[in-house]
């Protein structure tokens, strides 16, 4: 049995109102808990936070949405739903990847179309294979799922259930990018199916095998977008635990924690104190430990992911080979991550992600202009060029990243320009990101399920952690679950029974 917060946990305050902290409130507003939110800026979102800009609206953070029925769950739990706050849109291609030789490949999360789109692209041999990787994936999943991404771990102990058995005949402990190869020969088809791993901030071909699991979510479960914008999913998130009861307080930034014992006992912001019963920290790691005054020994260091650039462009034309989401593959692959997490340096030939949201929502553009996204993967400032450095380098890099989409066919992206924003490891280390990544501790094999940052923390008994550095880790869906988590060790999980507050009738909603 997992340990919970012991004594009286009437009233628990969150600290961030991202998407973890939010799922966090929700599921305790739903176990009959009193919640207050405290978040350092003026909306909801974290990570998932809005910029406008000559109105244009950029999503901050995350583009990709998969397992919306996560996010359901924590509606659910207040007696709520996601169809009801947010209109979702799934996207068809879910992923369309371009490669150096000019091929490209529509990704569908469709069975049947899927399999013929590989057939076009590389022959009916690759299309047997992906039917048996897409097999293997929805084992994988099926096995992974319930016993060690959505649990909390007091002990590598617990790993020891016959599900480790299946997980290992599966291959589960084998690479990533040789156990793909199993199934797919053609390399542009096995970077599709590869690439992710990057989210978890390790090489394919040292990824542990298991990691296919985030492929299962992009190219079987589903790509989904939220009309108004990725922010609309924690916007209506903070609608609805604020309708269930929830006491939300924006703009105000958490300064320390006052403690008897072991026992949080208040917590103290810019604008006052708030007793509580228990507390659910959603900051990044070195934030949080700061506030808790301690972090947990470790006989290494944690390693944390490579960072990214994003640079968001408002432009007065957009070009038709972008579906929503493109992948614009360079020819080198392997060299380019050792440049990421050995070297230390940028990409020589980078593989980028170009979101095109307006394909989707064009009124997240002013009318007739268009939003696109683009994502390059970068060194952290532990390794690669650090935060100062950053000052003289992200404009030259944003230069450098916009002619080489002109090469790659986006003709005239730089002269289309009327808005932009450029995000480097800088500002995200200015964020209180560790190593100025927004990806947190990396998912190598010691720094995943029980031996990841666990969300309990020895020497305070009534606080958890959640967020993307804690169990069970980076991206969206695993974000959502890690609030879940953190309230399942207050509340125990769920028990019947307990009297729910009655959900008033929604608000009128704030601007998106």
């Amino acid at each position: 049995m997992t340990r919970t917060v012991p004594g009286r946990t009437d009233h628990v305050v969150v600290v961030g109102a991202g998407l973890s902290g939010l799922a966090a409130a929700l599921h305790l507003l739903g176990a009959g808990r009193r919640v207050t939110v405290v978040e350092r800026d003026a909306s909801p979102g974290g990570r998932a936070g809005r910029t406008v800009r000559g109105g244009y609206h950029l999503d901050t953070g995350p583009t990709v949405l998969t397992m919306p029925h996560l996010a359901d769950e924590a509606f659910a739990a207040v007696g709520d739903s996601l169809a009801a706050r947010v209109d979702l849109v799934p996207l068809h291609p879910a992923y369309r990847a371009r490669f150096a030789d000019g091929s490209t490949l529509d990704v569908h999360t469709g069975a049947e179309a899927m399999e013929a789109e590989i057939e076009r692209f590389a022959g009916a041999r690759e299309a047997a294979g992906y039917v048996r990787l897409r097999a293997w994936l929805e084992r994988l999943y099926r096995v992974q799922m319930r016993r060690f991404i959505d649990a909390d771990f007091d002990s590598p102990l617990q790993l020891l259930h016959p599900d480790l058995a299946r997980l290992a005949a599966l291959g589960g402990f084998g690479r990533l990018d040789a156990r793909i190869g199993r199934f797919l020969h053609d390399e542009r088809l096995r970077r599709v199916f590869s690439f992710q791993s990057l989210y978890a901030g390790v090489a394919p071909e040292r990824a542990l095998a298991a990691y296919a699991v985030i492929a299962y979510m992009d190219t079987v479960a589903g790509v989904w977008f939220p009309r108004g914008g990725m922010h609309a999913l924690p916007r209506a998130m903070a609608d609805a635990a604020e309708d269930a009861g929830a006491d939300l307080r924006f703009g105000q930034t958490v300064t320390r924690l006052e403690r008897s014992g072991e026992r949080i006992t208040a917590v103290i912001t810019d604008s006052g104190r708030i007793a509580c019963d228990a507390v659910v920290l959603t900051p990044d790691l070195p934030v949080t430990y700061r506030l808790l005054g301690r972090a947990p020994r470790r006989p290494v260091g944690l390693r944390f992911s490579p960072s990214a650039v994003i640079l968001h462009v408002g432009t007065d034309r957009t070009w038709p080979g972008l579906a929503h989401h493109t992948i614009s593959f360079g020819a080198a692959w392997r060299q380019t991550f050792r440049e990421l997490t050995d070297q230390g340096r940028l990409m020589s030939d980078p593989s980028l992600l170009v979101t095109r949201p307006t394909a989707t929502d064009p009124g997240l553009a002013p009318p007739g202009r268009h939003l696109h996204y683009i994502l390059a993967p970068c060194p952290n400032t532990a390794l690669g060029p650090d935060a100062a450095e950053w000052g003289e380098l992200g404009p030259r890099y944003r230069d450098s990243l916009l002619t080489e989409l002109e090469r790659r066919g986006l003709d005239g992206i730089a002269a289309s320009v009327e808005e932009e924003c450029l995000v480097t490891p800088a500002d995200w280390q200015t964020q209180g990101h560790a190593a100025g990544s927004p990806f947190s501790a990396a998912h190598t094999f010691a720094q995943t399920g029980p031996f990841r940052p666990r969300n309990l923390v020895r020497g305070t008994v009534n606080a958890v952690l959640a967020g993307c550095g804690t169990t069970p880790g980076v991206g969206v869906p695993t974000v959502l679950l890690s609030g879940k988590l953190a309230a399942a060790r207050i509340t125990g999980g769920a028990r019947p029974g307990r009297p729910r507050p009655a959900v008033r009738e929604p608000q009128e909603r704030r601007p998106v």
